[in-house]
């Protein structure tokens, strides 16, 4: 993939002579940090470009786009590739989600997928690109961390991982998997999305119980950030959290590596502020998010007040998902939450219920919000292992038209309002079926 990347530098470096430059980047945590690298390069290089935050690539939104620009995607267009065929527009491509059309002529793609190589971030791709481009570039190690864990690529680290963590100056430490881990424990812990601890998020009482069984007490009236507690403690904490989610059996899955980094000078939990760029996007301000991460000071005030907003938006979103009537079957739940949920925070809904020990390893958890005349759908398994949920959404949509996108444990699709119920008696059907066979 390195020479790749090394023709894809000579071919933006002799294109930008001839014509204007557009970046197009989505607007997850990993995309936002995938812009902020990729464009922090860019304008060191001495490059002109103007960049766009999209939530994805619609037929009609490519058309839309100029025919004398050369198009650069990031962390998206993989799974567009028939549209940028017949736009026939100069494209390259940095992404890294799995590729299901032929690459056409006019696109070069750089996509770890078809190096064989390990899984990276489309962030990791990116910083990729930008040392390669110069060893200047060795400060945006950081941005790439925080796509990493923002993708949920950090439980099993490739080599190339292990180099941007040490470029990036990371401290790693093991720990219960609870965000923000520099923060006071009442906060965290009232906060708590993923994981969910029922009778604990959103409940500072059930905080206060919690810390109480766990014999973790105050210091000069403040409790200890996470990072901070010894390994009996730790050990404590995590007891009380598993009594009180009635699975110890996935014990294992909750506790992992806590990646610390210095953003804005200070210590943070990468976790953590991926979370808070994730939330600016959610929140429909990805703009602030970029600010955030190119180090814009006004942009840090702005982004931190969202991110207080998006964490009530998303409580009062769980809240509304214990209460409500699902549609279950054997290994799935369907979640139709119509307008009672922001379709810009289904998906993370969709994410953390289904990393909480409540559901079976291998469920699949689809939830579906409005989006005005569409559905926004996302699928999630929980456990990380089990049916394809992508495949699951492309026979759902097959008969009635979408656009799916997205990894086999992870994966989305907008579908037409009009075809609400129909869309949820076809994913039934197929999740039936896919059921038997397995």
């Amino acid at each position: 993939m390195k020479e790749a990347i090394k023709k894809a530098i000579e071919h933006i470096d002799e294109a930008s002579k001839r014509k204007k430059i557009r970046v197009i980047s989505h607007y997850d945590a990993d995309g936002i940090t995938s812009a902020a690298i990729f464009s922090r390069a860019l304008q060191r290089w001495g490059k002109n470009f103007s960049l766009e935050i999209v939530k994805g690539l619609e037929e009609q939104y490519i058309e839309s786009l100029p025919n004398d620009e050369l198009l650069i995607f990031l962390d998206l267009a993989s799974g567009s590739l028939n549209y940028l065929a017949k736009k026939g527009v100069e494209t390259i491509v940095f992404d890294h989600h799995e590729i299901i059309q032929d690459i056409p002529e006019n696109v070069r793609m750089i996509n770890p997928v078809i190096f064989n190589q390990e899984p990276l971030s489309g962030a990791g791709v990116c910083y990729l690109f930008a040392k390669e481009l110069s060893d200047h570039n060795h400060d945006l190690a950081t941005l790439a961390v925080i796509g990493m864990v923002g993708d949920m690529l950090d439980k099993n680290l490739s080599k190339t991982y292990g180099i941007i963590l040490q470029d990036a100056e990371t401290v790693v430490k093991r720990s219960f998997l609870l965000y923000p881990s520099t923060r006071p424990l009442d906060k965290a812990l009232e906060y708590s999305s993923n994981p969910y601890i029922p009778g604990v998020t959103g409940s500072y009482k059930g905080v206060l119980e919690l810390l109480r069984d766990a014999q973790i007490p105050r210091k000069n009236g403040i409790f200890k950030a996470l990072y901070e507690l010894t390994d009996e403690e730790m050990g404590r904490l995590i007891t009380s959290i598993m009594l009180r989610t009635n699975s110890s059996s996935k014990t294992e899955e909750m506790i992992g590596n806590l990646y610390l980094i210095k953003f804005f000078n200070k210590m943070e939990d990468a976790r953590e502020i991926s979370a808070l760029i994730n939330a600016c996007s959610r929140m429909d301000r990805p703009y602030v998010a970029l600010g955030f991460c190119l180090g814009n000071k006004s942009s840090r005030e702005e982004a931190e007040k969202i991110y207080r907003e998006y964490k009530q938006h998303l409580v009062s979103a769980l809240r509304y998902v214990s209460e409500a009537e699902k549609i279950a079957g054997n290994k799935y739940q369907i979640i139709n939450a119509r307008d009672n949920i922001k379709d810009t925070i289904i998906g993370t809904v969709a994410s953390i219920v289904s990393h909480s020990p409540v559901y079976e390893r291998g469920t699949v958890i689809i939830a579906l919000a409005y989006n005005e005349d569409k559905i926004k759908v996302s699928a999630r398994i929980a456990g990380d292992s089990g049916r394809n949920v992508r495949e699951v959404l492309t026979k759902a949509v097959i008969n009635l038209g979408g656009e799916v996108g997205g990894h086999p444990e992870a994966a989305g699709c907008l579908i037409s309002k009009e075809n609400e119920i129909s869309f949820i008696e076809e994913l039934k059907k197929v999740l039936d079926i896919d059921l038997v066979k397995v």
